[in-house]
């Protein structure tokens, strides 16, 4: 009838309702507290798994997945090598480029990285064309000197569509009047945002061949631009190609562009975790508390039981299963508010600011306006098996005590 007998009295110790009351409290608390860990860890995971692909996919709006270059930074047989990467399986889309960086003249001046683009073919590569809030990419003409300029280069340059730019090429050329750079005026066509700093305020488009002749590579081009159906095989796609190639290039994926920003997220991640997972370490002390409490509180029916025939190590099972039991049912409710807010957590923080009148991200100061949240099943299986882990660990000390107990000692003083 009450077989197992070590989860039958375990259960029956979980609620401590004929002497003390404030162990079922402490009790209460405990699963709580695990509860709050889980529940934080699972959403602000989320919220910077959110920021984290909000980020990637700004950044990847402006990038390519992978780049090939010539290994002298000129590319000659370039159109070969369009057309042998839109016959690999894994290649979305190919585009020719040309990148400088230079000097860039308005009613300021600034430093800037001009990279002229294709514009027929630059919309399977990037998606310049869906970040324009002035003009389309279409309206970089080669010959027409057109340039489309980052809304926050646009405003240290002190020009809008429709305002000349001087480029300064960094080759110069020799003249009558002695040795001057190459400059070449450009008409702001225009403005693009993509809600990442470094491309907003240094980034000039052109046509690229009109960088081939401000640039003077004549029919070269600096590299081709890759995107693929999986942006995480990129360095091996591209790798692929080059070694089909005669000679010797250059291979570059997005991650080793921004190898720092992805190394920055992945710390902070990593640090966020650790920190909070001190909320469920903190919740696990309180079940290791309650149990010494019940332990005291119970050592007449432990010497009982002891006297009874009940071996050490089912008496240790008892309140194992007791503290088990707290974390177990802890985790469980963390887990699904984890779930249901991580899922939520936008429309949360909009009823916050309703309410509250606040606004927590302003579109004014912040790129990103909104919390985006990508909740994951990975993080939830290792959050909830870390409150777990930490609970059952947490019984034995206070279980072996438990089964130390001695009958004699215990039972004079009741």
């Amino acid at each position: 009838m009450y077989h197992p007998l070590s989860i039958f009295v375990g259960l029956r110790y979980l609620r401590a309702k004929r002497r003390n009351h404030f162990i079922s409290f402490i009790s209460l608390i405990s699963m709580a507290g695990i509860a709050l860990g889980v529940m934080t860890l699972i959403t602000v995971l989320s919220v910077m798994n959110g920021f984290e692909r909000e980020l990637r996919e700004r950044i990847l709006g402006m990038i390519s997945h992978a780049t090939i270059q010539g290994y002298d930074g000129t590319f000659a047989d370039w159109q070969d090598v369009l057309d042998l990467a839109n016959e690999h399986p894994e290649v979305r889309g190919a585009a020719p480029y040309v990148e400088q960086e230079t000097m860039l003249r308005g009613r300021r001046t600034a430093g800037a990285l001009v990279r002229g683009v294709d514009p027929a073919l630059e919309p399977e590569v990037s998606e310049v064309h869906e970040l324009m809030r002035i003009g389309q990419i279409e309206d970089l003409v080669p010959g027409e000197w057109q340039v489309l300029l980052g809304s926050g280069l646009a405003n240290r340059l002190g020009v809008g569509p429709g305002d000349p730019v001087t480029i300064f090429a960094p080759e110069i050329r020799a003249t009558p009047a002695g040795v001057v750079p190459q400059v070449r005026r450009f008409t702001v066509a225009g403005i693009f945002e993509a809600g990442v700093h470094e491309y907003d305020t240094a980034l000039a488009v052109i046509h690229y061949q009109d960088g081939q002749r401000l640039f003077r590579l004549g029919e070269n081009v600096g590299g081709i631009r890759l995107k693929l159906d999986d942006m995480m095989r990129a360095r091996w796609v591209a790798l692929e190609l080059s070694d089909q190639l005669p000679g010797i290039y250059q291979v570059r994926d997005w991650t080793q562009q921004h190898a720092n920003f992805f190394r920055a997220v992945q710390t902070e991640k990593t640090v966020m975790f650790i920190i909070l997972s001190l909320i469920i370490a903190v919740a696990a002390f309180n079940i290791i508390s309650t149990l010494v409490m019940v332990v005291t509180d119970k050592q007449g029916d432990i010497a009982i039981l002891k006297t009874m025939g009940l071996c050490p190590r089912r008496i240790m099972g008892i309140f194992m299963v007791q503290g088990s039991l707290i974390g177990v049912i802890g985790t469980l409710i963390g887990v699904v508010l984890g779930i249901v807010l991580a899922l939520n957590v936008e429309s949360v923080v909009a009823s916050l600011e309703t309410l509250f009148s606040v606004e927590f991200l302003s579109a004014e100061i912040y790129y990103i306006s909104d919390l985006p949240s990508e909740l994951r099943m990975s993080d939830v299986v290792r959050f909830g098996s870390l409150a777990l882990v930490l609970s059952f660990l947490s019984t034995i000390y206070p279980a072996w005590r438990a089964s130390r107990t001695e009958p004699v000692e215990a039972l004079r003083h009741e």
